[in-house]
């Protein structure tokens, strides 16, 4: 099973957060707020992914008796990128969406467009960082934590799951606003 590198995924990661943000900044603000009956607005699917990669950071600064306590240790290998997202991708057909602290709030015009893209802008730099400067690339296959829809997954996991999320989100702006 192939596996990406630490390098590979901070080269992922960084290339998703890239294109998310650009398409954002690409969209006017009223469209940006705009609320569609039904779904999260522009704005809403930028807060849910500021809570979620900045829940995911934290699982890598935290220390790693912490998060062994919390999850325990892996009693089997890291799944491949591509496992990994067919599980969310099922998970999701199931029924399975966001829950608790990972819904975001209603979010209009008032917040600020510019405001909520510079939470972007740190939230993903700090999630680099960390990987670059805090996480071993053994580290990921040694330590689990709990993710609400996909169970007990490993930190690299953890990372695929962060790079898919966005591109999944990228797609859902997309299609909101079929300009782009």
């Amino acid at each position: 099973m192939q596996y990406l590198s630490k390098e590979q995924i901070i080269a992922a990661a960084g290339k998703i957060f890239n294109a998310f943000a650009q398409n954002c900044n690409a969209i006017d603000e009223t469209s940006f707020f705009q609320h569609p009956p039904g779904k999260w607005s522009v704005a809403e699917n930028v807060r849910h992914l500021v809570v979620s990669t900045n829940a995911a950071t934290l699982a890598y600064t935290l220390p790693a008796f912490i998060v062994r306590w919390i999850a325990g240790k892996p009693n089997r290998d890291s799944r491949s990128y591509e496992d990994l997202v067919n599980k969310y991708k099922k998970k999701l057909a199931e029924g399975g969406k966001a829950s608790g602290k990972f819904i975001p709030p209603a979010t209009d015009i008032k917040y600020g467009k510019e405001k909520l893209m510079q939470e972007w802008k740190t939230v993903t730099s700090k999630f680099i960082a960390v990987l670059k400067n805090k996480t071993s690339e053994t580290k990921l296959d040694d330590y689990l934590v709990k993710h609400p829809l996909l169970g007990r997954i490993t930190l690299r996991e953890l990372c695929y799951f962060t790079i898919y999320h966005t591109e999944h989100h990228l797609s859902i702006i997309s299609n909101l606003n079929p300009k782009l």
